[in-house]
């Protein structure tokens, strides 16, 4: 059933081509000029009074009269609208695909880890005082259970093998040696319990060793895995789609004729994987305003992304698509640069929308300030701790807008990065977070949010 329409939807107030170049940083030497490197302070395009009062705290757009939502409470707005969404059912998940996911349940140990005392080294089993007499079989680990020891005898052990009963301590290898009799020879004192791992030591049966709400990392895979589990009960990832929008997109080969290659198709899935999605399928539907009404009807992924599309021109159908659907709008731009004119909307009880612009990095703003905070609340992961770093360099920021600029880390400051504008991926490509720039900018030294990429996030290659 479709969730009540909030207001009417109009098209976007925005003109992208001019609104968004008033985000652009230019070197003031001439940033644009691709032959300046990376670090130089930057400054905003100059605007006209009239930019300046479209976009000026309480102005109305042009056509609609809505007013785009500041950057905090937009993404304030994506969690919950997330939350809003009924809660599907813990699933049974393999450890060979539970990369990524969150625990369901607490993670309880089926076993004492570990489940019998074993060597904890290479090395020599011995039972009481030395010398010893030294046996002619080896314990070896994966074998059945060896025979006792008694006081004065050893055997060689291998590491992870089971201690023989009555088995003092381990020596090891280099600690020992062998006289003309065979018998064994301690060159350091051999402490009772001494390398021996005893039954347990890590956990007892029963023990909870994570809590629900735990990301499911490799190293959980592997303490899971020790503690007897073959599946994991686990939130399922949510379910997304991505429509990629635009005549003009090409495939495969160089940009030419007024063609230019689709950087966002190859790019959104991974991207939407590391914030813990399951990626349904990547649709590329050209400027069809019937293949994008079908798409979006059709789709049963809890989260539709789509590219390009949410400004007002000839061929902007998204707007039009989620009013002929009765679509909630939760979001109708953004008072952030890059990527102004993205939206949010409830499509069913159990589906939502984000529509990204087209341009690459203006989609990567969109990425992180809506599709993050839904999946990261329909993942079940838990929000990063906010932190801060200084600036490196002053940036110029937009007059009113929240900007979000790539950076690089570098001896605990955030280096800002050129090649940041709305079209431009050179920039992200080269950094480790975004930072947030408050309206009117930021000093060389002021410390700003940052947000991380999710480059390193478990999930990032599961399917």
């Amino acid at each position: 059933m479709n969730a009540p329409r909030a207001r009417p939807l109009g098209q976007d107030a925005d003109d992208l081509d001019v609104e968004e170049a008033l985000a652009l940083v230019k070197d003031p030497r001439g940033a644009s000029d691709p032959r300046h490197g990376h670090g130089t302070p930057a400054v905003p395009a100059p605007t006209s009074e009239g930019e300046n009062r479209t976009h000026a705290p309480g102005a109305k757009g042009k056509g609609d009269g809505h007013k785009a939502t500041p950057w905090p409470q937009a993404r304030t707005t994506a969690e919950r609208a997330a939350r809003s969404v009924p809660r599907r059912a813990p699933a049974s998940v393999s450890l060979d695909a539970a990369l990524g996911l969150v625990l369901a349940a607490p993670l309880a140990a089926l076993t004492d880890l570990p489940s019998f005392d074993t060597s904890a080294m290479d090395g020599y089993a011995v039972a009481g005082p030395g010398p010893w007499d030294l046996r002619e079989e080896r314990v070896l680990a994966g074998h059945a259970k060896p025979e006792p020891l008694i006081d004065g005898e050893a055997v060689r052990i291998a590491t992870g093998a089971r201690i023989p009963q009555d088995a003092t301590a381990v020596l090891r290898s280099e600690h020992g040696r062998l006289d003309d009799k065979g018998r064994l020879h301690a060159t350091r004192e051999a402490v009772h319990g001494q390398d021996i791992r005893p039954r347990g030591q890590e956990c007892r049966s029963g023990d909870q060793l994570l809590p629900a709400g735990a990301l499911v990392t490799p190293a959980v895979l592997g303490l899971a895995a020790a503690a007897g589990y073959d599946t994991l009960t686990a939130v399922p990832r949510p379910r997304a789609e991505v429509l990629v929008l635009g005549d003009e997109l090409l495939t495969e080969g160089l940009p030419q004729e007024g063609l230019i290659r689709d950087a966002l198709g190859p790019m959104l899935p991974p991207w939407l994987r590391a914030l813990g999605a399951e990626v349904l399928a990547v649709r590329r539907l050209g400027d069809d305003a019937k293949a994008l009404h079908k798409a979006i009807t059709r789709s049963d992924a809890d989260l539709i992304v789509t590219t390009g599309g949410t400004a007002s021109g000839p061929v902007d159908h998204v707007h039009p698509t989620l009013s002929r659907i009765g679509a909630q709008l939760l979001v109708d731009g953004v008072k952030v640069r890059p990527g102004h004119p993205m939206l949010l909307a409830r499509t069913t009880e159990n589906q939502h929308l984000v529509g990204l612009p087209g341009n690459p990095l203006a989609a990567v703003s969109g990425l992180l300030t809506l599709a993050e905070p839904l999946l990261r609340i329909l993942a079940g992961r838990v929000a990063p701790e906010p932190y801060t770093l200084p600036l490196g360099e002053a940036v110029h920021g937009h007059p009113y807008d929240t900007r979000l600029i790539p950076v690089v880390v570098r001896a605990d400051r955030a280096m800002p990065l050129h090649y940041n504008g709305p079209a431009m991926l050179r920039g992200i490509a080269a950094s480790d977070a975004l930072a947030v720039v408050p309206p009117g900018g930021a000093r060389q030294g002021q410390e700003l949010e940052l947000l991380d990429l999710p480059w390193a996030l478990a999930g990032m290659g599961n399917a």
